[in-house]
């Protein structure tokens, strides 16, 4: 009997700890064309699903983790941070939101590991923009493998 592979679906991981933000940046998310987004309400959850998907050689990651934790002025750093000193951190593609992006707001989430630092808009249009900049930006960052080539 042969058996043939279905491919995975591609996902995001949204790590916020805000309920209201994260049901608004999940929709414009899919709005822009995003694949389905898994929210993890805040850093344990966080630590609990991604922990157990990198400690698993064979399960599949996502595409792209986006983290917005606004619990401490550093929680999105510190977050980062950890994570990207994971073992198979290289397999990630993790990107920040910040309030700004100044240099010295953006450097530092650059150096703590994030590829790229997207702004966190209070006007919906701009917020609407960031989320089509980051669906183009895991876009980009796509590997062959993901979709069978």
């Amino acid at each position: 009997m042969n058996y043939i592979a279905t491919p995975r679906q591609p996902f995001l991981a949204l790590v916020d700890d805000d309920s209201h933000s994260a049901r608004l940046l999940t929709r414009m998310l899919l709005a822009h064309g995003a694949p389905s987004v898994r929210w993890l309400d805040g850093i344990a959850a966080a630590d609990e699903e991604l922990g157990a998907q990198l400690a698993d050689p064979v399960a599949q990651l996502p595409g792209l983790v986006i983290v917005d934790l606004k619990a401490s002025s550093d929680a999105t750093h510190d977050f980062v941070a950890r994570l990207s000193a994971h073992k198979r951190a290289a397999e990630l593609v993790i990107v920040a939101m910040a309030p700004t992006l100044a240099r010295d707001v953006r450097d530092n989430l650059i150096e703590a590991g994030a590829a790229a630092v997207f702004e966190r808009h209070a006007d919906l249009d701009a917020y609407r923009r960031e989320a089509a900049s980051i669906v183009s930006f895991w876009v980009r960052n796509q590997h062959l493998n993901a979709i069978g080539t």
